[in-house]
């Protein structure tokens, strides 16, 4: 197996399981706990578009993150595959994790369009988990990996909300 096509692989793993997998299970189980006030009405329409918006959103994130980072790295956006290098290019001029907002945003989208409370509950707790597991976990670790690079890195560009104009790594 070619390394580019292990690293799509590897790279496409969680986002299937949290997108398609996760979604698919919740609707073949009926998911009983649906919102019963998002059913019919006004509200209903609203919560769609809003889905339907945040599905295209983070769908945009998510094509134009994972192969970028396919193209730009030797390694994967996966912690158990890490890049070797600290990629400052592209999208992640921004945002520091585009990824995971692309992913958060399609889950929100599908729990709206679906009405379904075990999708927006399980997003909910997934965004809380990251909120606490990125800086105290994964940062520290890109913090001893990439030394100043990546401190300079974390001054300039947000963890959450993108910035409106690109961080260029050489003005420092």
């Amino acid at each position: 197996m070619s390394n580019f096509f292990r690293r799509t692989i590897i790279s496409l793993i969680l986002p299937f399981v949290f997108l398609i997998a996760f979604p698919i299970a919740a609707f073949l189980f009926n998911d009983i706990q649906s919102i019963d006030w998002l059913q019919h009405g006004p509200q209903g329409q609203v919560a769609s578009i809003v889905g339907v918006l945040l599905i295209v959103a983070g769908l945009g994130l998510a094509l134009a993150t994972i192969p970028f980072f396919l193209r730009q790295s030797t390694g994967t956006n996966m912690p158990w595959d890490p890049a070797p290098e600290l990629i400052v290019t592209g999208i992640y001029r921004y945002v520091r994790n585009p990824m995971h907002i692309g992913v958060f945003s399609i889950m929100m989208g599908e729990g709206l369009i679906l009405r379904s409370i075990s999708i927006l509950g399980f997003v909910t707790f997934a965004i809380i988990l990251h909120l606490f597991y990125i800086p105290y976990s994964e940062e520290r670790g890109l913090e001893k990996r990439f030394g100043e690079e990546y401190l300079v890195n974390k001054e300039n560009v947000p963890r959450w909300i993108p910035r409106l104009t690109p961080w260029n790594s050489e003005d420092k």
